[in-house]
This record gives structure tokens, sequence and C-alpha cells, in this order.
């Protein structure tokens, strides 16, 4: 897949001094999530950035990469890195070029099996803090307050979208995320609740995306 796994120095050695002169300009509130409904949703109108988003799912593969896809999409097909830290799934690399990924830009970047969830902690906030990425994406599943926070602080070190994908068992537990996106089942159908929003109000409403926007990756 694009480059495939790479050893995570090469990657933060090689690339910070390429990403450096991206933010000279500063850089609009929010990154459209390429789902307008949602976009009106948030106070920014998309993800915020240089910060950190946690979605929270019930289960793996409940359609969290449909979510940031187009966000995703854009930036490869534009020549921006994005990163995977530790995806708990081999991606299907057919399927992501089918979504618009642009594999040349996508980096998975693996952790040491004896390192654990520790280190995938510690490789997720070094790529977000690098400049190295526009978007890293984690599965932070056994981060406390602290460890969520020097992740928020990566972010905004990096200027780079964070999403981290957490199980739902976590939404009642405070958090330093700009903003938290849960995934819940309402009386009619399946969808995406925001339960914090850095800026603004927290939406009454729920955004529920379109039919066709698939659910593994």
């Amino acid at each position: 897949m694009g480059t495939g796994v790479v050893p995570l120095e090469s990657l933060l050695s090689a690339r910070t001094v390429w990403r450096a002169g991206h933010h000279a300009a500063p850089a609009p509130l929010g990154e459209s999530t390429g789902f307008a409904a949602l976009d009106a949703l948030l106070p920014h109108g998309g993800w915020p950035h240089g910060a950190l988003t946690e979605l929270l799912i019930p289960v793996e593969g409940v359609g969290e990469l449909a979510l940031m896809m187009p966000t995703l999409s854009r930036m490869t097909q534009a020549g921006q890195l994005v990163a995977l830290i530790a995806p708990p799934f081999c991606p299907y690399a057919p399927a992501w070029q089918r979504a618009g990924v642009d594999l040349r830009y996508l980096e998975i970047v693996q952790t040491n099996v004896q390192a654990g969830s520790r280190g995938a902690l510690w490789a997720f906030e070094q790529c977000l803090r690098s400049a190295a990425f526009s978007a890293v994406l984690g599965w932070p599943s056994s981060a406390d307050g602290p460890a969520l926070r020097r992740l928020q602080v990566a972010a905004d070190t990096g200027q780079c979208l964070g999403f981290a994908v957490r199980d739902s068992r976590h939404a009642n537990n405070p958090s330093p995320a700009a903003l938290r996106i849960e995934r819940v089942e309402d009386a009619v159908q399946n969808v995406w609740r925001v339960r914090k929003c850095r800026g603004g109000q927290v939406p009454s409403q729920g955004f529920a995306p379109p039919s066709h926007a698939g659910s593994r990756g």
C-alpha cells in the first residue's frame, strides 16, 4: 500500500522539513468533513485544525472510516501525507483507492509488538507533533486523561488533524479532545452525535451519513 510499512524515525526525519512551509499561512478554522450536513453542525464548519477529534464507536466497522474518508481522500490527492498508527486491521488497498485515497501519500506505522499500547501511543504523539502529516489516525484504546492531553497538545503543536478512534464506553469520561463524536442508534437509524465541540454549543440533532457511505475499509 503506497510505500508500505516504514520505520517511524525515517518518516519523521524525511518529512518534517518538507511539511514545515505548509503552515506559514494561518489555517482555516475547520477542515471540511466532506459532508455538508455534518459541517453545518460543527462550530468551525468541519474537523478542528490543530486538534484531537475522538470518534467513539460501539464496535469496529460501524462507519468510522467512511466518516473520515472524504477528508483523507482530499488531503492525499493534494499530496498531503496521512498516517495510520498501528491500525487494528489490515487496510484493504483497493477499497481505499476506490474511496479516492492516493496511496502514495498514505503511511502505515506499525509499532513493536512488545511495546504494546504504550508504543502505539508514543508513535501517535510523535507523528502528531512532527508537522510531517496533515492527518494522523490512531486507535488509543487504553489512553487515560493525561495521555489524551498529550495527544491534543501534540496535534496543536504539529497543526494537523488528529483522529482517535475509541470504544463508546469512554463516552462518559472527561476528555481534552476538541471534538467528540459518537456513533449511536436512535429510534430509526444509526447516527453520529456530537458530545463535545470546542468553540460552540453541542448540537441537539445528529448526523446520519448517506446510505452509500461504506462502513469498512
